[in-house]
């Protein structure tokens, strides 16, 4: 299984830690001491988490054809609609009629669980050249006043074109992957949830978030490289989930990899969720080298975790 090509959409609007500031009296260098965000980005009127969608779709679609796409598979825990899903948008955007459209929520993780699928009807011989899209429009729920996560989220898309056989030398390798869920640790049911008739994005429990964080995503990695039959050494990049800058430099800590592998646009664009990974992929898609191996690891509230072995 592939990665051949991926994409990304990123609004127009950037939201700088001064608005935080003239908001709740949050300074700039409090926000990037405790998260590393310095600013990130605002979906604007009239975009929302299928807008996104399809923006990353149409890059896509600038590099290659995608008529032949047999299978689309969605990803958010900020849906616009909750029926005719990013998906399934996504398909009529396409006019791809009579293929498998379903979506996928496990809040941040949902970016490998959609993968997983993928590998699910690859091995099933029921499709072989799959779309992956993952949306999310945090800013649509947050609640910009609350001093504990209002300044953490931002908004984004990417788009993956995943095949069954190699395309080209410039494809990923997906070597492994593995998800699971850890919901019977600490505060899983209620650090971060996300409540659509209620309150939006909410974070009580954020220390233990981070602590679980720290656990998970160094383990799932170990996991799958072990898997693979790869050690440490053999690790040219981490790309964690985009969540915290803090975080992310724990994982490189634990699993005692230099800061220099570590691949982050947490400053530039707050939590994107499930997006935040395919993002960065996608922003430094052509600086990867020929065997190269990249450690994809995941986090998220519930607790989902899961880590991806690639490798050009």
């Amino acid at each position: 299984m592939y990665i051949h090509k991926v994409s990304h959409y990123l609004p127009e609007q950037v939201v700088g830690n001064e608005h935080f500031t003239n908001l709740n009296g949050l300074s700039s260098e409090w926000i990037i001491e405790r998260t590393g965000i310095a600013e990130r980005r605002k979906a604007g009127p009239g975009e929302n988490t299928n807008t996104m969608s399809i923006e990353a779709v149409k890059q896509l679609q600038e590099k290659l054809d995608l008529s032949d796409v047999d299978l689309i598979v969605g990803a958010t825990y900020t849906p616009h609609d909750t029926i005719a899903t990013l998906a399934h948008v996504v398909q009529h955007h396409l006019n791809i009629a009579d293929i498998p459209v379903v979506s996928i929520s496990s809040a941040c993780s949902s970016l490998l669980n959609a993968i997983e699928i993928v590998e699910g009807y690859f091995a099933l011989n029921k499709a072989k050249r799959a779309l992956v899209v993952v949306s999310e429009h945090n800013t649509a729920y947050n609640n910009d006043q609350d001093k504990v996560s209002g300044h953490l989220w931002g908004d984004g898309s990417s788009a993956l074109l995943i095949t069954k056989e190699r395309q080209s030398d410039q494809d990923f390798e997906i070597l492994t992957i593995l998800t699971g869920g850890a919901a019977h640790s600490g505060k899983a049911i209620e650090a971060v949830v996300l409540k659509p008739l209620e309150l939006g994005v909410i974070m009580p429990y954020g220390r233990d978030v981070f602590i679980n964080a720290c656990t998970y995503m160094p383990k799932a990695s170990l996991d799958a490289l072990e898997k693979c039959g790869l050690t440490l050494s053999d690790v040219d990049y981490v790309l964690p989930h985009q969540a915290n800058l803090r975080i992310s430099r724990n994982v490189m800590k634990t699993l005692e990899l230099p800061e220099e592998k570590l691949i982050s646009n947490i400053q530039r664009l707050g939590n994107t969720g499930c997006a935040g990974c395919a993002i960065a992929l996608s922003e430094n898609w052509e600086q990867f080298q020929d065997g190269q191996h990249i450690v994809v690891t995941v986090f998220g509230g519930g607790y989902s975790y899961g880590a991806m072995i690639i490798k050009r």
